[in-house]
């Protein structure tokens, strides 16, 4: 796993904990945004929840396409001098680097069963 610390002994400046902090905010908006398009597909739910998941979720994969595959953070974390890829405080590098195509395939699969299913019975 990673080297550096976060804290206040951190050998990180500010704009890189800052970087961090906002990574950390938007990984964990994507990650509600996927539990969310999920529980929609399996359970028939249409609302404006869902369509704002569906464009952080969209949002993030137009990243990845523009960075071949890999974050569109990359470049700034680089910038800041953050060594340390976010995937990689939870993960091994290799299986962090397996974490973006797992997630972004989950995420087209939770679409395409989205779709499928359609909207469930309205309640009356």
């Amino acid at each position: 796993m990673g080297d550096t610390v976060i804290g206040p002994h951190s050998s990180l400046g500010r704009g890189a904990l800052a970087l961090r902090g906002v990574h950390v905010l938007i990984a964990a908006g994507e990650i509600a945004s996927l539990i969310y398009l999920w529980t929609c597909a399996l359970t028939g739910r249409r609302d404006r929840a869902l369509n704002a998941a569906l464009v952080m979720l969209s949002t993030e994969g137009a990243g990845l396409v523009v960075g071949c595959g890999d974050c569109p953070l990359g470049p700034l974390q680089e910038r800041v001098r953050d060594p340390v890829p976010l995937f990689e405080f939870v993960l091994s590098p290799r299986a962090a680097k397996l974490a973006v195509p797992a997630l972004a395939g989950v995420t087209c699969v939770g679409m395409v069963v989205l779709i499928v299913r359609g909207p469930g019975p309205r309640a009356g």
